[in-house]
């Protein structure tokens, strides 16, 4: 007679238990930035993109206009962003400043140390494998309709 599956065996529930460490190293790494993972997202976005209106800024993090307001505003007191005032009837830009880039490039190098904290052990074929596995997962909320 087969074994029945267990919950521990769940791929679904390995992943929430491990994302929610993740997320806390996440946030601690952040949080010697004075970041939060909104914050970095709507750096990351700027840096690529300064013509993104916050609306843009906003459908890009799931969050209502006026929240990423607030998380802007933030930004701009950190010294992060800049608005720059456009002429008569056009909208501001909202412009990363170099201390806006250093943020970045910190998080970049954290984002490396927590890499090698997760994977340290694994084989480089298993990186690649896992690597390509969330690639594929990104896609399921777009499936999905979430």
């Amino acid at each position: 007679m087969a074994e029945q599956p267990t919950v521990a065996d769940s791929t679904t529930l390995m992943l929430v238990t491990v994302g929610r460490l993740l997320s806390r190293r996440v946030d601690e790494e952040l949080a010697t930035q004075g970041l939060t993972l909104r914050h970095l997202g709507a750096l990351g976005h700027l840096s690529h993109r300064p013509d993104l209106s916050y609306s843009d800024l906003a459908r890009r993090a799931g969050v209502t206009t006026q929240s990423m307001h607030t998380t802007v505003r933030a930004l701009e007191e950190q010294g992060a962003v800049v608005r720059v005032l456009a002429g008569h009837g056009h909208a501001a830009r909202l412009e990363i400043t170099e201390h806006g880039r250093g943020m970045l490039a910190r998080m970049a190098e954290a984002a490396v140390r927590l890499d090698e904290e997760l994977l340290g052990e694994l084989s480089a074929e298993q990186v690649a494998g896992l690597r390509a596995g969330l690639a594929a997962l990104a896609t399921v909320p777009r499936r999905l309709g979430l």
